[in-house]
């Protein structure tokens, strides 16, 4: 996508997507994710990624984002928490993040 590559855009990779990928590998739902955490991580910095660790302001202003009944998983709301505090959009192609249009701007 062209807004990743401008250089003037900075591209945050969250803590919370390294935790989510974690959970998975270990559960079993990313058999064909052969890549360790470590990994995805040393490539988004070397892609020119910023990391963003988890803040308590994030886990703060997680609370005030709706659970909805059809929308319920824990990362992704902690993703749109992070998103806020940030005032940052969000890269996805998961449908379930345009719930939140009054919260947050989703990218794909």
């Amino acid at each position: 996508m062209q807004l990743i590559q401008e250089p003037g855009n900075t591209i945050l990779f969250s803590q919370v997507s390294l935790f989510e990928i974690a959970i998975k590998q270990k559960i079993g739902k990313l058999p064909a994710f052969n890549a360790t955490v470590e990994e995805v991580h040393e490539q988004a910095i070397n892609d020119g990624f910023t990391f963003l660790p988890i803040h308590n302001q994030y886990l703060y202003y997680y609370n005030k984002v709706p659970l909805l009944e059809t929308h319920r998983d824990p990362f992704d709301r902690l993703l749109i928490a992070s998103a806020i505090v940030e005032n940052a959009a969000i890269f996805s192609i998961d449908e379930k993040l345009c719930l939140y249009p009054d919260l947050i701007r989703v990218i794909w």
